[in-house]
C-alpha cells in the first residue's frame, strides 16, 4: 500500500526509525500504528490495541501508508477524537532490510516507546482487499503475564 505520488524521505535521527500509535476514539474505536520504514509511515489499525502479554494477538489491518511529513501533526495532536497513545523509537530485529519484511510477511522488532518496550512481531495472515496481520508481544523480561496497557 505504498503511498501514490509521494517520495520517500528520511529523518536523520540517531536513536532511528520512529514510531507512532494514534488512539482514534470515533465510532470505530481503534489503535492506528504506524511504523517508519523507508521513508513512509507504513500504518496497521489495531481494532483492540496492543498488548503486552504474550498469550494475546491483536488483529491489525493494514490501512493506507502516510508521508513521514505527518509525523509532527500527528504527535502534536490530530484532533479532539484521535490523541497519541505512545510514540517512540524501534529497532529491526532481523537481518534483513524492513521493507523486504513487510513484502514477506513477517516484521520482527523491538519497540522503545512511552508505554511499550521489547519484542514485538506482525505477521500477514491474509492478503488482498482486506490484508489483515497478528501483533504479537515476544516473550522478554518486560512481557507481562496480564495485559495491564489494553484489555
Amino acid at each position: 500500500m505504498a503511498l501514490s505520488n509521494h517520495r520517500p524521505h528520511r529523518r536523520s535521527s540517531k536513536r532511528g526509525p520512529f514510531f507512532v500509535i494514534q488512539h482514534r476514539e470515533q465510532s470505530d474505536d481503534y489503535y492506528d500504528f504506524r511504523l517508519e520504514i523507508d521513508g513512509v509511515l507504513v500504518s496497521w489499525a489495531i481494532p483492540r490495541g496492543p498488548t503486552v502479554n504474550p498469550q494475546n494477538r491483536r488483529m491489525a489491518r493494514r490501512t493506507e501508508d502516510h508521508p513521514l511529513e505527518d509525523i509532527a501533526t500527528k504527535v502534536d495532536g490530530a484532533g479532539e477524537d484521535v490523541f497519541v497513545w505512545d510514540c517512540g523509537t524501534y529497532a529491526n530485529k532481523t537481518d534483513h532490510e524492513m521493507t523486504t519484511c513487510l513484502g514477506r510477511g513477517h516484521l520482527s522488532f523491538l519497540l522503545d516507546g512511552e508505554k511499550l518496550h521489547g519484542g514485538y512481531a506482525l505477521t500477514r495472515v491474509r492478503e488482498g482487499e482486506d490484508e489483515t496481520w497478528l501483533l504479537v508481544k515476544r516473550r522478554d523480561d518486560v512481557a507481562e503475564p496480564v495485559n495491564h496497557v489494553n484489555g
